[in-house]
C-alpha cells in the first residue's frame, strides 16, 4: 500500500517499484513465478472528483478494493498506488492480504504537504482542486508503524530518500507470512443473512455502549472480545443519537456485504470517529 498527500509523487514511486520488482524477478529463476500488478485510479477510470464527496468517494473505494482482492495472491505483487488515507481502509486491505496468506505494507511518500501544494499548482489540468487538495490533506491519517494493518511501514521523501526496494522486497516475498486468525478467514456473509447480522451487531454494540457510558463516561472500553475499542464521549449520548447514528452505518453499508466478523470492527471505527465529532 502506497500512501501520501495528493501530488507528493506516489506515482512516481509506484512505477519505480514496479521496474525494481520485475528486475528482482529477472534475475533470480526461483521468482520466475511472481508476477506485479499495479493498481491506481488512472487503470481504473477514477475521476478526482469522486473524492469530494463521502458517498462517491466510499464508492471509489469499493472499486479499489475490489480490484485488489481480484489480483492478490501468492504469486502476484499488487502495488496499490492510492492515497490510502484512511486507517480503515488500510485495515481491510491489511486483512485481505493475511486472508490470502501474502505478506503487505505500507509504504508513506512523506512529502510535506507545502511542497505537495506547489507541486500541485505546476500540473495544469491534472492538478487536485485547491478546496479538494486542502480537504484530502486535512483528512488524511497518518499511518502508525505500531499498529499491525500499517507494520512493516517504510517512509520516502522523493528527492531525498533512496527508494527501499530491498527492504520491500523482503517484507513482500521473502518473510513468511503469517497465519491468519479467524477474522480474516471466515467467508463473507450471504445476501440473505447479511443484513441480519449487519442488525444485530450494530444493535449490540450500541446497547453495550449505552450501558457503559453510565460507568465510564469519556473512557476507553471494550465490547465483548473485539480486537478493537470504543472511546466513549465525555457527554453521555441518548438511545435515539446512539440509533442515529447506528442508522447512518446501516445505511451506508447495506449495500456491499462484509465478513460478518468484520462488522463489528468496521462499526466501532464509525462510532469513534462520530463520537470524536461529539465531543
Amino acid at each position: 500500500m502506497i500512501t501520501g498527500y495528493p501530488s507528493s509523487g506516489k506515482t512516481t514511486i509506484a512505477k519505480q517499484l514496479v521496474e525494481a520488482f520485475e528486475a528482482k524477478i529477472a534475475e533470480a529463476p526461483k521468482y520466475a513465478n511472481l508476477k506485479v500488478e499495479l493498481v491506481n485510479d488512472e487503470r481504473l477510470g477514477i475521476a478526482k472528483e469522486t473524492y469530494r464527496e463521502a458517498r462517491s468517494e466510499k464508492s471509489t473505494r469499493g472499486l479499489q478494493m475490489s480490484s485488489v482482492k481480484k489480483l492478490i495472491n501468492k504469486e502476484t505483487i499488487v502495488i496499490l498506488d492510492n492515497l490510502t488515507y484512511i486507517k480503515g481502509f488500510r485495515y481491510q486491505l491489511f486483512c485481505e492480504a493475511k486472508a490470502q496468506l501474502t505478506n503487505s505494507c505500507v509504504l508513506q511518500v512523506g512529502l510535506p504537504a507545502d511542497k505537495c501544494k506547489e507541486i500541485n499548482a505546476t500540473r495544469g489540468d491534472d492538478a487536485w482542486p485547491e478546496d479538494l487538495f486542502d480537504a484530502l490533506v486535512f483528512r488524511y491519517e497518518e499511518p502508525n508503524g505500531m499498529t499491525r494493518w500499517d507494520s512493516p511501514l517504510y517512509f520516502v521523501i522523493p528527492g531525498v530518500d533512496q527508494l527501499p526496494v530491498d527492504q520491500l522486497w523482503e517484507s513482500l516475498v521473502l518473510n513468511k507470512p503469517k497465519p491468519p486468525n479467524q477474522a480474516t478467514v471466515l467467508k463473507a456473509a450471504t445476501p440473505s443473512n447479511y443484513l441480519f447480522e449487519l442488525d444485530k451487531i450494530t444493535q449490540e454494540i450500541v446497547s453495550a455502549c449505552l450501558e457503559l457510558q453510565k460507568v465510564n463516561p469519556g473512557g476507553t472500553v471494550k465490547i465483548k472480545d473485539y480486537p478493537t475499542s470504543v472511546t466513549l464521549p465525555h457527554k453521555s449520548l441518548s438511545l435515539a443519537q446512539l440509533q442515529r447514528i447506528r442508522r447512518n452505518y446501516i445505511a451506508l453499508n447495506r449495500v456491499q456485504t462484509v465478513e460478518a466478523a468484520r462488522i463489528p470492527l468496521l462499526f466501532i471505527d464509525f462510532l469513534n470517529k462520530n463520537f470524536e465529532r461529539e465531543d
